[in-house]
């Protein structure tokens, strides 16, 4: 029966194999995902040996183009509702679930040359790098900022935005502006400042900060035999062993 299904995939293209002969499982999760769906995926394979799951990680808004230009995805984790909503209302995913918060921070050199300790310094930083108004992460920074103008001044909006140096297409080239010196300052997702030891954190008081929701949805696509397993991942994901996982690099409950 194995040998029936592999043969009926090379006439529906509906399967593809790794070099093992093991089934594709295609995951495209947003880049802040990276490191927990890095880790789930070990368990996943050590759970289900007949299944190799190959991430694509970019900003939410990339993976939401490739997926209406007909990539090949089995599974669509994104980092902002609305490009989820966008595809099913397209049809091309189903069964949308939230699974994971997060929260944004500012974050810093570690030598700090600013010298900025709180969020309302932040128009101290000579250049500021946000994601794109595309990106998630770009576009809840500036509702951070936006907010913060109402209780700092409208000024503050006016100064931070003056001094963005650079607008990124996800959250990890951001950070890395702020690794390699190259920024004094950015807005990015706190589980990314955690995976990082080369940035200080300055978080953003919480009556101005802005939660994100990660939903993940089981992409639709024609003449595929990939989505039971991507009902699995989807299902694993969210159950206790990675709500645990999601935990410890530092996302919230949905």
């Amino acid at each position: 029966m194995r040998h029936l299904i592999w043969v009926l995939a090379l006439f529906t293209g509906g399967c593809r194999a790794d070099p093992a002969g093991r089934e594709v499982l295609s995951v495209y999760a947003a880049s802040s995902l990276a490191e927990t769906f890095e880790e789930l995926e070990v368990a996943f394979e050590l759970m289900h040996p007949d299944i190799d799951v190959r991430l694509t990680l970019a900003g939410s808004q990339v993976l939401r183009l490739q997926i209406e230009q007909g990539a090949p995805a089995d599974v669509f984790a994104s980092a902002n509702p609305e490009h989820v909503q966008a595809l099913l209302e397209a049809g091309l995913v189903r069964d949308a679930q939230a699974f994971a918060g997060n929260d944004l921070v500012v974050i810093v050199p570690l030598a700090n040359p600013s010298g900025i300790e709180s969020f309302d310094q932040l128009p101290l930083a000579e250049r500021i790098v946000l994601g794109t108004v595309n990106v998630p992460a770009g576009r809840y920074a500036r509702e951070v900022i936006h907010r913060a103008s109402q209780q700092l001044g409208a000024g503050f909006e006016a100064r931070v935005l003056g001094r963005v140096v650079s607008e990124e297409t996800n959250v990890r080239l951001a950070r890395a502006k702020v690794e390699f010196g190259e920024a004094d300052a950015a807005l990015v997702y706190r589980t990314d400042a955690l995976s990082s030891d080369r940035v200080r954190v300055i978080p953003i008081p919480e009556a101005l900060g802005v939660r994100a929701s990660y939903v993940i949805a089981v992409a639709v696509r024609p003449r595929t035999l990939m989505e039971p397993a991507a009902e699995d991942w989807v299902a694993f994901v969210r159950s206790g062993e990675g709500r645990a996982v999601l935990g410890r690099h530092g996302f919230n409950a949905p």
